[in-house]
């Protein structure tokens, strides 16, 4: 069937969605060509928005209002200058997506996966915060990127580990702070929980964020970034699984990672691994996610990543092969360093 965009003046024409199985009218939307060629070559229901006059995708919301839903159920508000939670912009959707095999040539960087289309979306960043005591104009941001590949063709990438491992964390961190916070101990220092869109295509989420402040960047005192988290390095033994990668505490404050050591050390014991925190490091990590645009700011920041595997950024990236025990204990060392952290009585050095 032919479908005719010009019967009317605009271009579109009504399209309805029905659950394949009951025949349920789901929603009506409109379409124009452009949105119904995307809709069957990405296979992601794209429509036109009359309202905003720009194409718009189906179910881009769902990740961040769970997110606004978890931090509203457990009484954590919502950040400065957000609306409902979100920090709302437009993001260039790739035209096309490349596939390379996990060891990554050291040319090819996380910002140089995507070819860039035409196809703007609305997107958002998610920021909640707990409010500090005594510092309440000082921010420690706790960060990491809620998006992942998707869907490409008819494979759904799960992004379990990339970066499922890393916002559940943050998560949990967050509920751990609240609970203190109604145990009647507040952070002297407030906590913003940031999670991010768009750093699959570019580390825009994060870009967007500090070329829009919601609170201003020199009062930021540090950025813990948590991506990917929850597996084990291939390259690693089994004897050898109780480490967490540690990269750019130094970079800025030579004092933050004497810090996150000495943490480690009276908490979880893990082995912090400095292994890719080295000048001229070929895979590049340093730049490849999203605590660099904080650092490209005098930031002082902390990329906690246990590594790349055979399943990052394919389909079999599962929630079946998170190392649930090891993610616990990264988890409640990434708490352990922000608790010292946001109760500090001076900047860092």
């Amino acid at each position: 069937m032919k479908i005719d965009f010009n019967k009317n003046s605009v271009g579109l024409v009504p399209a309805i969605i029905q659950d394949v199985e009951t025949k349920n009218v789901l929603m009506l939307g409109y379409m124009n060509k452009e949105a119904l060629d995307l809709t069957l070559e990405s296979k992601k229901v794209h429509f036109f928005s009359r309202s905003k006059n720009r194409i718009w995708m189906k179910g881009d919301r769902t990740a961040a209002n769970f997110l606004r839903d978890f931090y509203i159920s457990n009484k954590i508000g919502p950040a400065l200058n957000t609306t409902d939670y979100f920090q709302s912009y437009q993001l260039n959707l790739p035209g096309k997506m490349y596939t390379f095999n996990y060891s990554f040539p050291s040319t090819l960087r996380g910002y140089d996966r995507y070819a860039q289309g035409d196809n703007f979306v609305d997107t958002q960043n998610v920021a909640s915060v707990i409010e500090g005591e005594i510092y309440p104009e000082s921010y420690l941001i706790i960060t990491g990127h809620l998006d992942h590949v998707g869907i490409n063709g008819d494979e759904v990438y799960n992004g379990a580990d990339d970066n499922g491992s890393g916002t559940v964390s943050i998560l949990e961190i967050a509920q751990a702070f609240q609970e203190a916070v109604e145990d009647g101990v507040r952070p002297k220092r407030s906590v913003v929980f940031l999670h991010v869109s768009g750093e699959e295509e570019g580390l825009l989420g994060s870009e967007y964020y500090v070329n829009n402040s919601l609170y201003p960047l020199e009062n930021t005192f540090a950025t813990l970034n948590l991506d990917m988290i929850g597996r084990t390095d291939p390259n690693r033994g089994y004897e050898d699984e109780e480490y967490l990668y540690s990269i750019g505490s130094d970079r800025i404050s030579k004092e933050l990672k004497k810090i996150s050591d000495r943490i480690n050390k009276q908490t979880e014991n893990l082995k912090l691994d400095y292994s890719f925190d080295i000048p001229n490091d070929p895979n590049d990590f340093y730049e490849r996610s999203d605590h660099f645009n904080f650092a490209k700011n005098n930031i002082p920041v902390i990329f906690f990543f246990s590594g790349v595997h055979e399943d990052y950024h394919r389909p079999s990236d599962t929630y079946d092969k998170i190392r649930y025990d090891l993610l616990t204990k990264r988890a409640r060392l990434i708490f352990h360093t922000a608790w010292e952290l946001a109760n500090m009585d001076r900047d860092l050095e």
